[in-house]
């Protein structure tokens, strides 16, 4: 296998920067800041009328920090529409008599009845909280654990196994947890090193990527048939995939970070009714998210060649399968941000929520633009902020 790697120059310089990459494992000796603070979001010179109008549900939303490797340093912090507020590391507040906190690599974070569901990636766990309360509900191991969805009553986790950074890992699975018993049920082996997922019509489909062993890459989607619980296929696309996301057309669109020498990251649309690709877009791609028929894309396209990052904001038509003209940001704001991490699109206002990880060792930013992506807040976040769920 040794010999199969120095295809590539600087090998070992490559594994050691995916790893980076893959579990965001900057170190860092500053002490996380457990009691937390509350913030009151940061207004440009002109403001809008309020730093944030509540919907007619959301009343918040919980930020997930990655935190850096072996620092335990991963957190939850919670922006509150009803009073303004900004609160950082929640969970080290609910739960004072955690040794250690929240965990190591905050991976993936979501909403399911009355239960939030964070992934700690590196210290092998999801968490699971009330919540209202913030306080856990139960820990449930799992090695290696990546990104969740739910459907019908049951969330799905993606998991790598295997040791981090083995190239000879096994393949991965994708565990069912009953959300009332907070138990995995079922689990079903997919590629090796999955990522994220989506649940639709009876079926899961997950990026397989094969991280731990470039060049040889996976360049699949695993589906799977819910009912059966079994991969019943899978769909060639192309290398390293990593995200997922559906539209309200049940179109999947799935990126690929290509190998960061000679192929370039890739965005494909997946047509669920035939689980075929129907377009590709030329189009690096870190993160998306989808709101009212648009893809809100950005990335951080790296290139092992160069050394450096192409930092891109782009807006895709989904309906009519187009890049549309343009950033997503529009006032100059980009030039403020030095890595952009994570993105989401507040449901009912439309408002583009976007982090900034800046230099990984430090707190992060998060900026809110509204629907025309002019800004109207920031704040300062916990260290690498990623992921959003909203709270009804």
């Amino acid at each position: 296998m040794i010999n199969h790697y120095t295809k590539r120059p600087g090998f070992a310089v490559l594994l050691i920067c995916l790893l980076l990459m893959v579990f965001s494992s900057c170190r860092s000796d500053d002490p996380i800041d457990f009691e937390g603070e509350d913030q009151t979001p940061e207004i440009p010179n002109e403001p809008p009328e309020t730093p944030g109008e509540p919907g007619d549900t959301i009343r918040g939303f919980y930020l997930l920090n990655e935190g850096n490797m072996f620092q335990n340093k991963a957190s939850l912090d919670y922006f509150d529409y009803t009073t303004g507020q900004y609160k950082r590391n929640m969970f080290s507040r609910a739960n004072p008599d955690e040794v250690g906190g929240l965990g190591d690599v905050g991976n993936d974070i979501g909403i399911y009845g009355s239960k939030l569901y964070v992934v700690v990636n590196a210290s092998n766990k999801v968490e699971v909280l009330d919540a209202e309360t913030r306080k856990r509900l139960k820990q449930i191991n799992v090695d290696n654990c990546r990104y969740i969805t739910f459907y019908e009553g049951k969330a799905y986790l993606s998991t790598y196994l295997g040791t981090i950074g083995d190239p000879n890992a096994p393949n991965g699975m994708v565990a069912e947890i009953d959300t009332t018993s907070m138990n995995i049920t079922r689990t079903v082996e997919v590629g090796r090193q999955p990522e994220e997922l989506v649940a639709r019509d009876g079926k899961i489909y997950v990026a397989n990527s094969g991280g731990y062993s470039p060049p040889d890459y996976e360049t699949t989607l695993s589906v799977i048939d819910i009912a059966g619980f079994q991969e019943v296929k899978r769909i060639e696309v192309a290398e390293n995939l990593h995200r997922v996301k559906i539209d309200d057309e049940g179109d999947l669109y799935v990126s690929s970070r290509g190998d960061y020498f000679d192929i370039p990251s890739k965005l494909f649309v997946i047509d669920t009714k035939t689980d075929t690709v129907k377009t590709s877009f030329d189009l690096a791609v870190s993160d998306l998210a989808i709101h009212n028929g648009i893809a809100y894309v950005y990335s951080t396209e790296f290139s092992y060649v160069t050394g450096t990052n192409v930092i891109s904001y782009n807006k895709i038509d989904v309906h009519t399968e187009e890049i549309l003209e343009g950033s997503f940001i529009t006032d100059g704001t980009e030039a403020k941000i030095e890595t952009p991490y994570g993105i989401a699109i507040h449901p009912e206002t439309g408002e583009i929520l976007l982090t900034d990880a800046g230099d990984y060792v430090t707190p992060g930013t998060l900026y809110c633009f509204n629907a025309a992506g002019k800004l109207q807040w920031s704040v300062k976040t916990g260290d690498i902020p990623a992921h959003f769920a909203f709270m009804n």
